[in-house]
């Protein structure tokens, strides 16, 4: 049986740049502070300069919540999400805007979407399962197309291949767990990245998942700089999600820096047109 047409990703640029909005502490987590004033405006912000330094779209994500919660996040923090996905969306114009809800919560992904109009949800864990600081955590990728179909059935779905801070099962091909994320999940989308945040992604693990899905985009989830991306494209990444390289000292969780987005989009920019 073929596969259904993925859902078109909202990106005619290739390679597209994501960048990250990393929220800081929401309320109820851990770490502070919890003020929602500051969190806004401090999303807002990233936001306004993601946007001037000219990527393709943004990812708001809930970076400062750790410990994160394996599946299902609870109600406060899906409200100061759905807050802050509102005013990334309404300071992005035009610009698609998606949402991770970490650790692996896609239905409250998908439920924000809906809520906000946002054009796409990362999930860390689609399909397969990983062993992660959350302990084993499975994907649910039956549940989620249903309930994109049900809620939002324009919302495209980027899904991780062995994602990042987490350790596949014994014995796992990379090729075969991105073939069982495109062709029985039902991603529209392929992530690969390094280890952990700000690792650099491996080429050559990059080139594998195209081979064996090659007509799937294929995002790079981790480490790409200006440096790099020449490398990772050729390698057959179609896209960019980039949080640390964008950001004071290089550091995730940082504010944006508009001459670091500035430079990255100058080296895709040379990608683009080497390409042409």
């Amino acid at each position: 049986m073929p596969r259904p047409q993925p859902t078109p990703l909202p990106f005619h640029a290739r390679p597209a740049v994501i960048g990250m909005v990393h929220l800081p502490p929401l309320p109820g987590a851990p770490r502070g502070p919890h003020e929602m004033g500051a969190v806004l405006e401090r999303a807002r912000r990233d936001a306004a300069v993601l946007r001037a330094g000219g990527v393709d779209g943004v990812l708001v994500e809930n970076y400062g919540d750790v410990p994160f919660f394996a599946e299902r996040v609870p109600a406060e923090t899906v409200a100061a999400l759905t807050l802050a996905v509102a005013e990334v969306r309404s300071e992005c114009g035009d610009l698609p805007v998606g949402v991770n809800v970490l650790r692996n919560d896609a239905s409250t992904a998908l439920g924000i979407a809906a809520a906000t109009g946002a054009s796409f949800v990362r999930v860390n864990v689609h399909t397969g399962a990983m062993t992660t600081d959350q302990g084993v955590i499975q994907g649910q990728a039956a549940e989620t197309l249903r309930l994109r179909d049900a809620l939002c059935p324009g919302v495209a779905i980027l899904a991780d291949v062995h994602v990042k801070h987490a350790t596949p099962p014994a014995g796992e091909r990379l090729e075969d767990a991105a073939q069982d994320a495109w062709w029985r999940g039902l991603a529209d989308g392929l992530i690969v990245s390094g280890s952990a945040t700000a690792v650099q992604t491996d080429p050559d693990r990059v080139a594998r998942v195209a081979t064996a899905v090659p007509d799937a985009p294929i995002w790079i989830g981790s480490g790409a700089t200006p440096e790099n991306v020449s490398e990772l494209e050729l390698a057959g990444a179609s896209g960019f999600i980039v949080g640390s390289a964008l950001r004071r000292h290089g550091r995730a969780g940082e504010p944006v820096e508009l001459e670091r987005v500035q430079a990255f989009i100058e080296a895709v920019a040379l990608c683009r047109g080497a390409g042409a």
